[in-house]
């Protein structure tokens, strides 16, 4: 059985439900890349590194702190930025933490045809940094496939699920959320776009792949405010405008 039945949402999905979305938005890292890609596991790495050249400290007790902020405040950033803001350089962090090697990802001409076809608008909504999501986009051969890309810079720094960055985020784009669908990797992310209006989709891995992300981040189950599970991203969208 496939991560997406056994999270419980019917395959493949009814385009009817779809027809009235004019702005489509996908986060980045584990969607537009499927979660057994190494990009993640690269940039996580990465933001243990910066912490024990920041602190001084061994590779456990950065690690150890890294996953303190990323549970209390949301991302390390918003951690750092809470906890010593006198020493952090937000735009040192984010240049650091996203100069990865993104060659292992290749170009994904099925993702692409089918980002190309969805009528209206394509809007990447990120917790990375604008250029991470630019060079990411690129090695999958879909950049020039969208009209912006929303980052936690745009965001203020409030990272999802923070209420305050969907809200900043529909008034930055002008979003009706009624008429807008969100494809996200991690569940709770989705619970305030639901509540918006939003049609949300979760995207899982697919089966006997590799899930690289931490365990917080991995469902069990889809709560209620999930309408929709993929397993195969390209291959949602391209029923829903065949």
């Amino acid at each position: 059985m496939s991560a997406a039945e056994r999270l419980g949402r019917p395959l493949p999905p009814d385009p009817a439900a779809f027809r009235s979305v004019d702005t489509w938005v996908f986060d980045l890292d584990n969607t537009l890349y499927p979660p057994h890609a190494d990009l993640w596991p690269k940039v996580d790495h990465r933001i243990t590194v910066y912490l024990s050249s920041l602190f001084g400290i061994d590779g456990l007790s950065a690690r150890a702190l890294q996953m303190h902020y990323y549970r209390t405040y949301g991302t390390t950033l918003n951690g750092l930025m809470a906890e010593h803001p006198e020493s952090t350089d937000t735009a040192q962090f984010l240049d650091f933490v996203h100069d990865i090697d993104r060659s292992t990802l290749t170009v994904d001409d099925g993702l692409a045809e089918a980002i190309a076809r969805l009528p209206g608008r394509r809007l990447v909504f990120t917790n990375g940094s604008r250029g991470h999501a630019e060079k990411t986009m690129l090695a999958l051969g879909i950049a020039h496939l969208f009209d912006g890309v929303f980052d936690i810079v745009a965001g203020g720094f409030a990272p999802k699920p923070d209420p305050r960055i969907y809200d900043r985020f529909l008034s930055t784009h002008a979003v009706d959320p009624a008429r807008a669908v969100m494809f996200e990797d991690i569940a709770r992310n989705l619970q305030v776009p639901r509540l918006l209006g939003m049609t949300t989709v979760l995207v899982v891995p697919g089966a006997g792949t590799t899930d690289h992300r931490e365990a917080c981040d991995q469902s069990l189950s889809a709560p209620d405010y999930v309408d929709h599970v993929t397993d195969d991203l390209s291959g949602f969208l391209r029923r829903l405008v065949a």
